[in-house]
């Protein structure tokens, strides 16, 4: 099929639509589904606030390690948008994204979509392309009226739910996790089926009740499975909710404590799914997936070289994350020599700075975010960090200043996915796995 549209002009039209533009509403995208059609692929749904993106990677690798024909939507992207969509772990080529882009805004014409909705379109209309037997859609924001939720999941997964985008989805735990819920789908649409990492009572009570009311079964993931990351193994609950095997040899990849726990939501959730299908859960893929598995920006070790001092890159953007981050470095008894530290500004900003201190007894170089207007400036942010914050342009003038202090250890790079999209800029090939 022939078209008129070049990536670059697709990419100049999606800019202009704004990356941050947010308007809270699932009606543009309900036409846009009634024009289309819903997906023939069934869509299992990762809504959240911590490890969603880990989250979804992993399930999409079990699926694909047991045959499946996967696609992966994720967001946001470090440097290209052709990252946020998947086809067995591949991105999709300039031209392929071109003749999508043209089809997206041709399907979606008159209707007004907004910067995720359109991505959220063309994903759909990628993974139909390319013939994909399930996709893995990762929510954007919230629940209730995230452009992911007009798909009717066959299953709805829930990661631990937290405080973040409070300007946005409520100012309390039990406001964000109501607009989280209201991602889960009874039977009648075509869903019917939840699953949940542990979360805190309150957050769980929200769900419980969701579930109630749309006649959805909730099934928490300590009723499907047990997972020990240091041993590997598997081990199925005594609850018996759905049939597990006994595994051993599932060594994660991915390092950072917390990983754990979101590659046991990963796999509870696909075998909870593969039950449904009657799909064998194959103890020598399950080994595969996880072995396999990569996420730049997840605690990914750099070595010094090549004008780098020797780096630790994390995207944890809330304090959840940050505690998160701090466990595991505590528990691999690394000691950064110093923190280069940006974030956005409507981030709960009270709760992580000070977790941002206690990461190293070295400095904390305060940094912009250049293009990305929600960030703080450096000046301001070092004044809230307090006293001995070091402001810095950006995180490539703070790498700078790092390697002329000559300190020795790791130098750890937090706070921001936009952060670590903006070192990727100059050093894509970290983006790719390591051989």
């Amino acid at each position: 099929m022939t078209h008129s549209q070049t990536f670059q002009e697709f990419l100049d039209r999606l800019d202009s639509l704004g990356l941050f533009h947010m308007d809270l509403s699932l009606d543009r995208m309900d036409a846009f589904v009634k024009r289309c059609g819903l997906p023939r692929f069934p869509v299992l749904h990762v809504v959240g606030t911590n490890g969603k993106g880990s989250t979804a990677t992993i399930l999409a690798e079990l699926l694909r390690a047991h045959g499946l024909r996967v696609g992966l939507y994720t967001s946001p992207h470090f440097v290209s948008v052709r990252e946020r969509v998947l086809v067995d772990g591949a991105m999709l080529s300039e031209d392929a994204w071109a003749r999508l882009g043209e089809e997206a805004l041709r399907q979606s014409e008159g209707l007004g979509l907004t910067y995720f909705e359109l991505l959220t379109a063309l994903a759909v209309l990628a993974f139909s392309d390319a013939k994909c037997d399930v996709a893995v859609m990762e929510a954007g924001l919230g629940g209730r009226f995230d452009a992911t939720n007009v798909l009717d999941p066959a299953l709805t997964v829930f990661t631990p739910i937290g405080l973040d985008h409070m300007n946005v989805l409520g100012n309390t735990l039990a406001e964000i996790a109501r607009d989280k819920a209201g991602a889960m789908r009874g039977p009648a649409r075509g869903g019917g089926l939840a699953i949940s990492a542990h979360q805190e009572p309150e957050v769980m009570e929200v769900l419980r009740r969701q579930a109630g009311d749309v006649g959805a079964e909730l099934v928490g993931v300590g009723e499907v499975l047990s997972y020990s990351r240091a041993k590997g193994r598997v081990t199925p609950s005594a609850k018996g909710k759905v049939f597990v095997p006994h595994m051993t040899g599932l060594f994660l990849s991915l390092p950072g404590l917390h990983q754990q726990e979101n590659a046991r939501l990963a796999l509870a959730a696909f075998s909870l799914w593969a039950a449904r299908l009657r799909l064998p859960v194959i103890e020598e893929a399950c080994q595969d997936a996880f072995r396999r598995v990569f996420i730049p920006g997840r605690m990914q070790r750099v070595p010094a070289g090549s004008g780098l001092p020797e780096l630790i890159l994390d995207g944890g953007h809330n304090a959840h994350g940050l505690a998160a981050l701090k466990a595991s470095l505590d528990a691999d008894a690394i000691r950064p020599s110093a923190v280069i530290f940006g974030c956005l500004r409507d981030k709960p900003l009270s709760t992580m700075l000070p977790l941002v201190r206690t990461l190293t007894e070295g400095a904390v170089y305060a940094t912009g975010i250049p293009g990305c207007p929600r960030a703080c400036e450096p000046q301001e942010l070092a004044g809230l960090l307090g006293p001995g914050a070091v402001p810095a342009a950006d995180v490539h003038a703070a790498l700078e200043q790092c390697l002329d202090s000559g300190s020795a250890g790791p130098v750890l790079v937090c706070g921001s996915l936009y952060l670590l999209g903006e070192f990727y800029t100059r050093h894509t090939g970290l983006l790719e796995r390591p051989e």
